[in-house]
């Protein structure tokens, strides 16, 4: 299943959000070594509303929570999401 993370960074610059996305990354990598099935998929940033949306694909909500917990980064809202993506991409030329 995938889910989307809603967080609320006020005030996080580039390098603390890479940071912050590089301890999601090792949390949901610990926590699959342990058995847990979550991964860590992106995030898309919203600067002027200092809100960030981090996808994941995991089996609950609880083990995405718990991989925001690890990484120290707060989870405002949790919600199951669709994924939709454009496999064929174009090459835009001048």
């Amino acid at each position: 299943m995938d889910f989307v993370v809603e967080r609320y960074l006020p005030g996080l610059d580039r390098d603390a959000l890479e940071r912050a996305f590089a301890r999601l990354r090792q949390a949901t990598e610990e926590m699959r070594g342990e058995g847990t099935h979550v991964r860590y998929l992106g995030s898309t940033v919203v600067p002027q509303d200092e809100a960030c949306f981090c996808q994941f694909e995991a089996d609950s909500e609880e083990a995405v929570i718990e991989a925001s917990r690890r990484a120290g980064v707060p989870s405002h809202r949790v919600v199951v999401a669709v994924t939709v993506t454009n496999r064929e991409r174009r090459r835009h030329e001048p």
